[in-house]
């Protein structure tokens, strides 16, 4: 067993270009709460806090860097709802590939970042919703 023990993500950190255009995204279309950075910093970057206490932290950097399928995701209750809610602030959907038991799409941020939207709609059980064989297993 490893004596390591990770219990859940803590925080995501996402590149900005423009910090008010950034801002009104994550907390006006998102609903995130903005909350304090660290006092030490000396580099601008906005903090916002997910209802469990995880937080995304936004840097701003010169250039944005989103040429990758790298993205975060956020759970919502209900993806129907949070699809209208996209659409009526003017986002675009990005439907992507099912996964058993969830209804997910992705939308982007100002700069190109990518969020998935997730709805669990049952528990992901990988015995019975999973591949095969592990990608990449040499084992």
């Amino acid at each position: 067993m490893c004596a390591l023990r990770l219990s859940r993500l803590d925080h995501c950190s996402v590149i900005i270009t423009d910090v008010g255009k950034a801002r009104s995204f994550y907390r006006d279309v998102l609903g995130l709460t903005e909350i304090a950075k660290p006092r030490t910093f000396d580099f601008v970057a906005l903090w916002f806090q997910l209802e469990d206490g995880q937080t995304i932290h936004l840097l701003q950097k010169p250039h944005a860097d989103s040429r990758s399928p790298r993205h975060f995701a956020l759970r919502v209750a209900d993806a129907q709802a949070a699809r209208e809610h996209f659409r009526a602030h003017g986002i675009d959907i990005q439907e992507t590939g099912p996964i058993p038991g969830c209804d997910r799409f992705f939308v982007v941020d100002p700069d190109g970042n990518r969020i998935e939207i997730i709805q669990w709609l049952q528990p992901y059980d990988p015995l019975t919703s999973g591949a095969n064989t592990l990608d990449g297993n040499t084992r």
